[in-house]
């Protein structure tokens, strides 16, 4: 079976783009596929509460003209894969710690890319703030969690030490961006790359390809 690693972090808007041409690689397979989704926090010291977007984005790109450039640059991406940026909505840029948390938890469940999924489209074209444990927890029961073990999970630690492990993986591995892909655990992609590129790397670690990658 082929094995994708995914590292990310769920306020990434190219780990949302990359996720959908991934996807579309994943349909030319005629087998099945494993992905496992890994933590990597882009702000680690970010507070637990998140930081007002707009301030965020200005101290980190040095004026709110040029954050706008750069959130327009993303949405004509993402609708060339289908994705609604909405970031008008997004008020917050929040801590990640506790939404790879619940990404661990769904690992564990065998939820994860519904949860991830739920996660990024909450986010970016919801708007809302996943730093918000109530937030967060709605997002994950809706994509399949129960309830009172997300409770538990973020009224405690658990899962906190292996979210931390793995992000000094990644960094151990050299990762300092993302999205960051790994197949069969021989062939590293940096970045959100076309679907033609996956459907390289996966025929060079042995996987035969059924149909031709139709772009867009």
């Amino acid at each position: 079976m082929l094995t994708i690693d995914v590292i990310s972090d769920v306020i990434c808007p190219w780990c949302f783009i990359g996720k959908r041409r991934l996807e579309k690689a994943l349909g030319l397979l005629g087998q099945p596929v494993s992905v496992r989704w890994h933590p990597f926090q882009l702000n680690p010291d970010m507070p637990s509460e998140g930081i007002d977007r707009k301030s965020y984005r200005i101290q980190k790109f040095g004026s709110w003209e040029r954050s706008q450039e750069l959130d327009a640059q993303v949405a004509t991406a993402g609708q060339g894969e289908g994705i609604v940026f909405n970031f008008d909505q997004m008020t917050n840029t929040p801590n990640t710690i506790d939404a790879h948390r619940v990404i661990w938890l769904a690992g564990e469940r065998g939820l994860q890319d519904a949860v991830v999924e739920a996660l990024f489209q909450a986010y970016f074209t919801d708007g809302r703030d996943l730093s918000d444990r109530t937030t967060l927890t709605a997002v994950a029961v809706g994509a399949g969690l129960d309830q009172a073990e997300v409770d538990a999970l973020l009224t405690g630690d658990t899962g906190l030490d292996v979210v931390r492990a793995g992000e000094q993986e990644a960094r151990r591995l050299g990762v300092s961006g993302v999205p960051f892909f790994v197949v069969n655990g021989r062939l590293s992609l940096s970045g959100a790359q076309p679907p033609e590129r996956f459907r390289q790397a996966f025929e060079q670690v042995g996987e035969t390809v059924v149909k031709p990658v139709q772009e867009g």
